[in-house]
């Protein structure tokens, strides 16, 4: 599946450079509703473990963001975890689309929350 929307093309790249840069298991990345962008990698460490989702959701909070327009996934597994569905949606209301991609980058799915 194709992104039409450029803005959210560029999401795919910092989602995929973030992910190969840190070799973690998942990429994200957010654009919010003043159109920043937020990338993430999945946090794994013995005391502390985040989705790249949550990261970005979190980089985009603490940035004082008030809402965030879309975001990007990318990831080997089949779905996008419900928790990060969620962390979206609490931020983010109600319509915000969520694209799942494979590591490659290739978009498999678009979900809303």
């Amino acid at each position: 599946m194709d992104l039409e929307d450029p803005e959210d093309r560029k999401l795919v790249t910092l989602a995929r450079a973030t992910r190969g840069r840190t070799q973690a298991a998942e990429g994200a990345a957010v654009r919010d509703s003043d159109g920043r962008t937020y990338a993430a990698a999945t946090v794994d460490l013995p005391s502390l473990q985040v989705s790249a989702v949550g990261v970005a959701v979190a980089m985009a909070v603490a940035s004082g963001s008030k809402g965030l327009e879309s975001v990007v996934v990318l990831t080997d597994a089949g779905a996008v975890a419900e928790s990060d569905v969620a962390a979206v949606r609490d931020f983010g209301g109600d319509g915000v689309p969520v694209h799942r991609g494979d590591p490659k980058g290739d978009v498999r799915e678009t979900t809303a929350t």
